[in-house]
C-alpha cells in the first residue's frame, strides 16, 4: 500500500527537465568554453615547442637530428589533432543547443 501510494505521488522525470536542468546547461557551457579555448592554444603550444624543437634541432649532431626531426613531426601531427578534435566536438554540441 505504501509503494503504491509513493508510486501515485511522485513525479516522472522525463528527458525535458533534465535538458532544462541546470547541470545539463552549465556542462554544455562548459564544453563549449572548454572547446573553443582548446582550439586558440593548440596552435599556440604547438608552435612554441616546434620552435624550441628547431632551437634544439640545430644544436644537435647528426642522430639527434632524427629525433627531433621525429618529436617535430609529431608536434604537428598533435596539433592538428587537437584542433580537429576540439572542432568536431564544438559542431556536435552546437546540435544540442
Amino acid at each position: 500500500m505504501t509503494f503504491g501510494t509513493s508510486i501515485m505521488f511522485s513525479t516522472n522525470a522525463y528527458a525535458t527537465d533534465i535538458k532544462n536542468s541546470q547541470l545539463a546547461k552549465g556542462t554544455e557551457a562548459l564544453i563549449n568554453d572548454v572547446t573553443i579555448w582548446l582550439m586558440i592554444l593548440a596552435p599556440i603550444v604547438s608552435a612554441l615547442f616546434i620552435i624550441y624543437f628547431f632551437i634544439r634541432r640545430s644544436a644537435a649532431d647528426e642522430m639527434d637530428q632524427k629525433k627531433w626531426n621525429n618529436r617535430i613531426v609529431v608536434a604537428i601531427v598533435s596539433c592538428i589533432g587537437a584542433v580537429l578534435a576540439s572542432a568536431t566536438l564544438n559542431l556536435i554540441i552546437g546540435y544540442y543547443t
